[in-house]
């Protein structure tokens, strides 16, 4: 018997055919249904297009639907997958340049200029909430897989006002583990690693070749290799960056995924506190996001003429391969039972890393069947790491979920304070105050007071 997943956010095509890929080299699926649900009624259908010609040209045994009525989608679900972002890139982009003006840049902003910005992530506070609130009346048996962000917000947010709630958060960061191995040309089938920490905040701290510890492996590589890889490989492609050497070099621990990269923020900011200081160590976010901004544009419009093109298979352009997402493997463990390990987000409620609360979220290896979720304990990292992670990461996601949870707008104004490039309390209540003004946000204007 087939299960149904319902896909929140479907108009994302790329995670979209991501997933039907995944569910068509799945063998537990015959008979499933998949449900895309977007609000957004073009970008659905070129993503409900793509897939459905994808699927038929592979030869499906499972069904695929598509609607904009979100409770539709919900109907008999077992599954719920979260990928939606209200207002898109567009409205986070117009944040970052009011900040840009009030003095805050690239370089740990984790809560500001970053893709966790806190005007972007009360909007998905909201639609996050309200979609829960809609599986426990119509699919209260489902799980909820988060994919969007601010995973570790979010799924720390749920835990805390929804104790025993089924959700797990997902993020493809500690694949870049293997990305690592293999860059260092190892097999990556004697390669084993475990990275733990919080979400966008991932530190190697157990690396085997062969059942071997691989850091001299490493470090004989960071010698002999990395001089000629980094003249070989503009900034934009490198896999191992000079900054992410240094932190290894400073802590003993390999910062992993998005920890240190654009896309987590670009955590330190002291790698940023000047042009000069970043040309030194090849650091360049803002031009990163606009290339991945132009990139995500041109895979867009690619996607539209493939689904659209009769004369063109969709498989010539797209193959069947298995993606490195791992929500179709979350749903076969705990669907049919078939025991995983896999890096999930969970609440760290029986200490699985060290110097999270047990009250937050972290991320893990966990052993997941239809048992549920089983947390597995990780070595310990670093205490400066552990330091830094409470600092930089914890503390301001409470802060943040402090004032969203007693509509506190003084509490908001100092998780803006908290922010690395704030210098003055006047500073972050004129960012504040034009934030709010943003004719996007009014809901959120009018909910803190």
């Amino acid at each position: 018997m087939g299960i149904k997943i319902a896909l929140i956010g479907a108009g994302s095509g790329v995670f979209s055919l991501n997933l039907i890929k995944d569910m068509c080299l799945s063998k537990y699926l015959d008979g499933s249904t998949l449900c895309m649900m977007d609000i957004n009624e073009e970008k659905l259908n070129i993503a409900y297009t793509l897939c459905t010609r994808f699927a038929k040209e592979i030869g499906i045994k499972f069904k695929i639907t598509k609607t904009l009525n979100r409770k539709t989608a919900l109907k008999n679900a077992d599954f719920v997958i979260d990928t939606a972002m209200p207002g898109g890139y567009d409205y986070m982009i117009d944040g970052w340049n009011i900040a840009k003006k009030n003095g805050y840049t690239f370089g740990g902003s984790q809560h500001i200029v970053h893709d966790e910005s806190f005007w972007i992530n009360f909007h998905q506070y909201q639609l996050m909430e309200s979609i829960y609130l809609d599986m426990q009346d119509i699919c209260p048996n489902a799980w909820l897989i988060m994919v969007a962000n601010p995973v570790m917000a979010a799924t720390t947010y749920f835990h805390r006002k929804y104790p025993g709630c089924k959700i797990i958060g997902m993020c493809h960061g500690s694949n870049n583990a293997r990305n690592l191995a293999y860059t260092m040309g190892l097999d990556l089938s004697k390669v084993s690693y475990i990275c733990p920490g919080v979400n966008h905040f991932l530190w190697l701290n157990d690396f085997k070749y062969e059942g071997k510890d691989a850091f001299p492996l490493l470090d004989q590589w960071i010698e002999e290799k990395l001089p000629e890889y980094l003249k070989e490989h503009p900034a934009k492609s490198q896999k191992i960056s000079p900054k992410a050497v240094d932190l290894y070099k400073r802590y003993g621990v390999f910062p992993i995924g998005d920890t240190c990269v654009p896309g987590g923020g670009s955590w330190g900011h002291f790698y940023h506190t000047s042009p000069e200081v970043e040309a030194k160590w090849n650091e360049d976010p803002t031009g990163w996001y606009m290339d991945y901004f132009e990139r995500s544009r041109k895979q867009i419009n690619f996607m539209n003429y493939v689904a659209f093109n009769k004369e063109k298979k969709v498989t010539e352009s797209y193959k069947l391969q298995r993606s490195s997402e791992p929500m179709i493997p979350v749903i076969e463990a705990l669907a049919f039972d078939v025991e995983k390990k896999i890096v999930v987000n969970t609440i760290n409620d029986k200490g699985y890393v060290e110097g999270v609360p047990t009250d937050f979220n972290c991320e893990i290896p966990a052993i997941i069947s239809a048992r549920g979720v089983q947390g597995l304990h990780t070595k310990p990292l670093p205490k400066p790491i552990q330091a830094w992670m409470m600092r930089d990461r914890i503390a301001p996601a409470n802060m943040e979920l402090e004032a969203y949870t007693n509509r506190s707008r003084d509490l908001l104004l100092d998780l803006i304070c908290m922010d690395p490039w704030t210098r003055t309390r006047e500073q972050a209540e004129t960012l504040l105050n034009e934030i709010l003004d943003m004719p996007f946000n009014a809901p959120m204007k009018e909910y803190y007071k």
